[in-house]
């Protein structure tokens, strides 16, 4: 997470996800939404600039729509936010592809993740008791082919944190039941932003060839 994340992080983020698909749904080519979407270049924050990673998550009538993202950083978080937004709207395997008739009815959250940290994972029982519900998000590491996360965001849904870790195993492919030694398990917390802590103009512009002078 970049150290000087604002306050007022989601009047840029939240538009900036929110435009990528828009402009992906007009036709534009993910290169040309890198680098027409705005802020323009000069006038992108540093901290926008800077290595982050997040995850976009897209609820139509508060139910799940798609959700995508990065465990750590793959390049600035800007970058990092366009491609999980084009991700999470046409690429959730979980999905189908978004519509132009259901844009309007999206509502659009971003959450920029802070580094995951391992926990001592001598025990189930250890893990459950280190888990602080509504505060960290959580990813399961079985071996090389099993892994899978859920943002602290899922509390709402499973407060109790047995349920929430057998959930997280399920998602992962592996049985409710299932507990190994070598199993590896990480903690990490968000910065969420949503709809609401956004501009609320979804007639701003949200490419370079959208602007005219004024």
């Amino acid at each position: 997470m970049p150290s000087s994340l604002p306050d007022n992080a989601g009047r840029i983020l939240v538009p900036l996800a929110r435009g990528a698909i828009r402009l992906r749904l007009q036709g534009t080519r993910t290169d040309q939404i890198v680098m027409n979407s705005l802020p323009a270049p000069h006038d992108r924050p540093e901290w926008l600039q800077e290595p982050g990673a997040s995850f976009v998550t897209l609820t139509i009538n508060s139910h799940l729509r798609g959700c995508i993202g990065s465990l750590s950083p793959r390049g600035s978080l800007y970058d990092d936010v366009i491609h999980n937004a084009l991700a999470a709207a046409f690429h959730d395997p979980r999905f189908d592809p978004l519509d132009a008739t259901e844009y309007p009815s999206i509502s659009v959250e971003v959450s920029v993740l802070s580094a995951p940290v391992a926990l001592p994972a001598l025990s189930e029982k250890a893990v459950l008791e280190s888990l602080r519900p509504g505060i960290d998000g959580v990813v399961l590491i079985a071996g090389p082919t099993r892994r899978a996360t859920f943002l602290p965001q899922v509390w709402d849904d499973l407060a109790d944190p047995a349920d929430f870790f057998a959930h997280l195993k399920r998602k992962a492919g592996l049985p409710t039941t299932w507990w190994s030694p070598d199993a590896r398990v990480e903690t990490y917390t968000v910065r969420a932003f949503t709809d609401q802590d956004a501009d609320g103009d979804d007639d701003a512009p949200t490419s370079a060839s959208d602007m005219t002078d004024r």
